[in-house]
């Protein structure tokens, strides 16, 4: 019997007394893609993307392990709730419009001091101020630097354009732009490579596309990796204070991690390993999160057409 075998059996006798549909999470699964994780992270800190693993006890568990610290949230408000619920530091992956959100954020130093809210344009920094309803905490500033590799001139674009921000001076005038505002502090540089950390480079029956992965990602990577680091030299001569680079995702962990200038990983579809992750040559991991649902017709049955 194959090991992803015997965990199916494993799965069916733990749910026998269950209706369906149901969802499991494999714990010694979870808690061995979470080591893996850690090596290949190399020493560096893993913030753990919390828009994946979307179970507060799972995020308890696994910022209790060594090698982790941190959470990268989905929206403003999950940001606010985990900070009340005690974790203390929270970094909100995207920009928010969540006037309700920031004016809760400005009037509560708690919170303040936990939540990293993520910036790319002046026009946000503007909304947060006229939410802020009298509060006079100073909000904690992420900037988002865009990682799409551009080409032939800029006339091709590989990868999501998350941010306007590309150039090393256009985070730095960026940056300027904060440190200007009272009110808010730069503390942190973010850079998800999407188009490396969530593309298989090994697609079953297409090697012709794989290896074209491959050659991109190679290249992207290489570019990323000068240009990330004269983005984190551009922003720390205009604040010094800068507390983290973060960058990766969990099909780049090793390649981030290798950057003398990333600070801090981040990943958390890892620690479930779905199958997006069969596709990729770097690591493997085990299935930990699954569900069922019951069966409630098959077709042809006992000769049955319908």
């Amino acid at each position: 019997m194959t090991a992803r075998a015997a965990d199916r059996a494993r799965y069916d006798r733990a749910t026998a007394h269950l209706d369906a549909p149901l969802a499991i999470v494999d714990l010694d699964a979870f808690d061995a893609n979470a080591d893996d994780l850690v090596r290949r992270a190399g020493g560096k800190p893993i913030r753990v993307a919390s828009k994946s693993v979307r179970c507060r006890a799972l995020l308890e568990r696994v910022l209790a392990k060594d090698g982790f610290a941190g959470i990268m949230s989905f929206t403003l408000a999950e940001s606010l709730w985990l900070a009340r619920s005690g974790f203390d530091d929270v970094l909100l992956a995207y920009p928010s419009a969540d006037k309700a959100g920031f004016a809760e954020l400005t009037s509560d130093p708690k919170l303040a001091s936990a939540v990293t809210v993520m910036i790319d344009d002046p026009a946000q920094l503007r909304l947060i101020d006229e939410a802020r309803d009298g509060g006079r905490e100073v909000v904690r500033v992420c900037l988002e630097l865009d990682t799409s590799l551009k080409l032939l001139g800029g006339r091709v674009r590989v990868g999501a354009r998350r941010s306007p921000l590309h150039s090393p001076v256009q985070v730095a005038d960026m940056a300027r732009f904060v440190a200007r505002r009272p009110g808010f502090e730069v503390v942190g540089i973010m850079a998800y490579e999407g188009h490396v950390a969530g593309v298989g480079d090994s697609v079953a029956g297409r090697p012709l596309r794989s290896r074209a992965v491959r050659l991109m990602q190679a290249a992207a990577r290489r570019e990323l990796a000068e240009r990330r680091g004269a983005v984190v030299r551009a922003v720390r001569a205009v604040a010094p204070g800068l507390e983290f680079v973060n960058g990766g995702g969990t099909g780049s962990v090793q390649f981030t991690a290798a950057e003398e200038c990333v600070t801090e990983i981040g990943a958390g579809s890892g620690l479930y390993v779905p199958r997006l992750f069969d596709n990729y040559t770097s690591f493997s991991g085990r299935p930990a999160a699954l569900f069922a649902q019951p069966v409630v017709r098959r077709e042809g049955l006992l000769g049955v057409d319908n």
